[in-house]
């Protein structure tokens, strides 16, 4: 990998708790750093107290971070690191592209699938910011745990190996170690499925089915990412990395994970709609499930697992017919 220098000035365009943690990197690598949250209170709170204490509460942030609500202001540094949830990013991409240079470098870390087009990330940026050409972060990685120090290894995925490399000295750090791809589809696929997997494998663990019926989701569910990855261009090997093994594993095996915990709370009988009401944080998986079965559909690929839990978020159907509807699955070879 070539070596590189940061980005002299970066803006970080999201204030939750991951674009926060992302934010303190690139500052305490000496880009002058700004983040940009939609939130008027999170701004106020990082320039008053430096400290997110909505969504990041008791990590100390780095003096010289400025916190802004204005996205042009924000759309002016040379790069910029895109942290907006899934479902608000098209809008998001095309209010930044307005004051933004056009082609200005752009790290993509939401996670998800587009409701209603199926598209991932990259994709909706190359229709919202065409000619452009994104990289994108992900793996296995919780917001506090970075932001408190703890050793992480994530994915940074460019078409370019320069731009690669640079977006790696911007943001790594000796407990942040990124690894360099070129593989963006198969990172931007593996963070997406495992949101999904994950909420099955929380509802898995909330109904009292035990540990082995979870590894057996993680399993069947991790093979159904590998068939969809390989349908639509993806590595196998980045599906078995930190972007997609990695990633669903810390995912799938955490409280601390969003996704999660929220389908835990499912499978305890709680109600969707006062989950999501109890919460300010975004779990990506509710609005991906439809978006992976149906991109998964439209690829000609079986998907049953994130089907089911899918079905589990629309309240189509009761968590225990669900499973008994996968208990119910023919037996196979399990490599089919």
């Amino acid at each position: 990998m070539p070596s590189a220098q940061p980005y002299e000035t970066v803006s970080v365009i999201g204030g939750g708790a991951w674009g926060t943690a992302l934010a303190n990197l690139c500052r305490r690598n000496g880009s002058a750093t700004t983040i940009w949250a939609r939130e008027a209170d999170v701004v106020e709170a990082i320039r008053a107290t430096r400290e997110n204490r909505i969504f990041l509460p008791g990590v100390p942030l780095d003096a010289g971070l400025r916190a802004t609500g204005d996205l042009a202001e924000a759309g002016r540094a040379e790069a910029l690191v895109f942290v907006v949830p899934m479902q608000f990013a098209r809008s998001a991409l095309g209010a930044l592209r307005a004051s933004a240079s056009a082609d200005a470098p752009v790290i993509l870390c939401s996670k998800g699938i587009e409701q209603g087009t199926g598209l991932l990330l990259t994709e909706v940026f190359g229709e919202v910011w065409p000619g452009a050409a994104p990289a994108v972060l992900s793996g296995p990685s919780f917001a506090r745990d970075v932001a408190r120090g703890l050793p992480t290894a994530v994915t940074v995925a460019a078409g370019d190996p320069g731009v690669g490399a640079r977006w790696i000295a911007t943001l790594g750090a000796p407990h942040f170690r990124p690894y360099l791809s070129d593989d963006l589809i198969g990172v931007e696929l593996g963070g997406a499925v495992k949101n999904v997997l994950a909420i099955g494998a929380g509802a898995v663990i909330g109904r009292g089915l035990g540990d082995s019926a979870r590894a057996a989701l993680i399993a069947r569910g991790f093979a159904e990412m590998q068939r969809l990855g390989a349908a639509i261009g993806a590595k196998r090997e980045t599906m078995a990395g930190l972007s997609g093994l990695g990633d669903l594993i810390l995912t799938a095996c955490s409280a601390q994970s969003r996704n999660f915990s929220l389908g835990a709370e499912l499978g305890k009988g709680g109600r969707l709609s006062d989950i999501l009401a109890s919460r300010q944080s975004v779990a990506e998986g509710v609005a991906t499930a439809p978006a992976v079965v149906a991109r998964a559909r439209k690829a000609g690929v079986e998907t049953p697992v994130c089907a089911a839990v899918a079905d589990l978020l629309s309240g189509i159907k009761p968590l225990d017919a669900i499973i008994a509807e996968l208990l119910a699955r023919p037996l196979k070879s399990e490599s089919d």
